[in-house]
This record gives C-alpha cells, sequence and structure tokens, in this order.
C-alpha cells in the first residue's frame, strides 16, 4: 500500500509563497504571446483602461501558472515551482486537472503571493495493478493586498514505476 500513516500526516499541510517583485508587463505580453491571445486587454493600456481596468491585465492562467512566487533554484528536473516531495520512492508523478477560479485580474503591478495546502490524499486501484495515489492540493493567489485572485485546485497521481 501507498498510503501510509507517513503519508496521510502530509494532509492538511500549508506552505506560502511570496514573490520578489511585480509580475510585469513584458511578462503578461510574453505569457498571452505563448498562449496565441492577442486580446488587446494583454497588450494596450487605452484599451484596458476603457474596460475598467487600472492597466493591463494578466491572462487569468498566467495567475496561476507563472511559477513567479518562487524564490529558488530549478530542481534536478529543471522545475522551479511548488512540489510537495512527498517520501515516496518507485512512483512517478503525474499532473492530471486543475479546476480553476478567478476572482480579480492582475495588474503588471501585482505582486504575487500563493497559500497551497494539501487537501486530500486518497489510494484507488491502478489498471496494471496496486494502487496508485491521487493527491489533491488547493492553492489560493493573493495580490500584494491580500485580494484574493485566483484558486487552483489541482489533483497530481502517484503511479508506481513497475
Amino acid at each position: 500500500d501507498l498510503l501510509t500513516d507517513e503519508i496521510r500526516a502530509w494532509i492538511g499541510r500549508k506552505v506560502t509563497y511570496q514573490a520578489p517583485d511585480e509580475i510585469g508587463r513584458a511578462s503578461i505580453r510574453y505569457f498571452a504571446t505563448a498562449l496565441g491571445d492577442n486580446n488587446p486587454l494583454h497588450r494596450n493600456d487605452d484599451y484596458a483602461r476603457a474596460a475598467g481596468y487600472a492597466g493591463v491585465i494578466a491572462p487569468p492562467t498566467f495567475i496561476c501558472e507563472t511559477c513567479q512566487y518562487v524564490d529558488g533554484t530549478p530542481d534536478e528536473d529543471g522545475y522551479v515551482g511548488h512540489n510537495w516531495d512527498l517520501p515516496l520512492s518507485g512512483c512517478r508523478m503525474l499532473r492530471v486537472g486543475n479546476d480553476y477560479e478567478f476572482h480579480q485580474a492582475a495588474l503588471a503591478d501585482t505582486v504575487l503571493a500563493v497559500t497551497w495546502t494539501l487537501e486530500s490524499i486518497d489510494e484507488r486501484s491502478y489498471s496494471k495493478g496496486g494502487t496508485q495515489l491521487f493527491v489533491v492540493s488547493v492553492a489560493r493567489y493573493y495580490d500584494q493586498h491580500g485580494h484574493a485572485l485566483a484558486t487552483n485546485r489541482e489533483t497530481t497521481v502517484y503511479q508506481p514505476l513497475t
């Protein structure tokens, strides 16, 4: 069984990250370009102001996918975002789903903070035999004023390699 008492004890853990600086206009533009999103809300201050914003806004998923809140070095796989590093050996981790809820747009001068909470861990049968773990984490993103920007409920699966 993968769901040991040691792993079960991780449920409820929280970690908070605070970005070291603003997200910036260039990051917003690059992200929108990578998505193929030519919406002028992400590129043109006058257009964004006419729509009721203080300036250009980030595409909604930018908040959840940027990892700008992490001020660290990449891991051995080159990843610099949040990872629980559950004490499992002989497993691979797969990201299998995200459920986003967006509350407020992020502006170029937004400084992100996020609190991740490990919400649940469930063991389920695996089609290749044995079991796998389904881990649900909730990330709540805020700006520098404490206003909620987004919530991301992410599901990952830990599958045995054999």
